[in-house]
């Protein structure tokens, strides 16, 4: 379940940050001044395969997966989001309606509903669910 943390640095200028995190799960929320929330950021898979899923108002959906900057042999790096294809929004949303349930039910609903209206993809060749749907299309003909 997630716990809300206190005490979140902000920074002038940007809007309002409010952060909640489990053992799967980092959330990050920015909300303007009337309480909108204008901008989110789910990590999840945190302890194996960490990825993330970002949305703002202003310019949309992008999915990452975080290079945790390990080098071996090298000093550690600071983590990185890079670009990243699939995002299984059905599981991730599944799993969010479980750990979600302790925190505000405005910000729980917004996410839900969020992560449920991913829909880019840089390409389809990225996407499973297209490859399945021209395998279709190739058995009919």
């Amino acid at each position: 379940m997630f716990k809300e943390l206190e005490d979140i640095k902000q920074f002038a200028g940007e809007p309002r940050r409010r952060w909640f995190a489990d053992e799967y799960f980092d959330l990050i929320v920015w909300q303007d001044e009337s309480e909108e929330i204008v901008g989110f950021e789910l990590c999840y898979d945190k302890s194996k395969n960490q990825r993330a899923v970002r949305w703002e108002k202003s310019t949309g959906y992008a999915h990452y997966r975080v290079d945790d900057g390990d080098r071996p042999g090298k000093h550690k790096a600071s983590p990185v989001l890079l670009s990243d294809g699939y995002f299984d929004f059905e599981k991730i949303a599944r799993l969010f309606a479980l750990a979600s349930r302790e925190i505000e039910e405005k910000i729980a609903k917004f996410v839900y509903k969020k992560i449920l209206q991913f829909t880019v993809y840089p390409s389809d060749s990225e996407n499973p669910d297209t490859e399945e749907k021209k395998d279709d299309k190739n058995a009919e003909s």
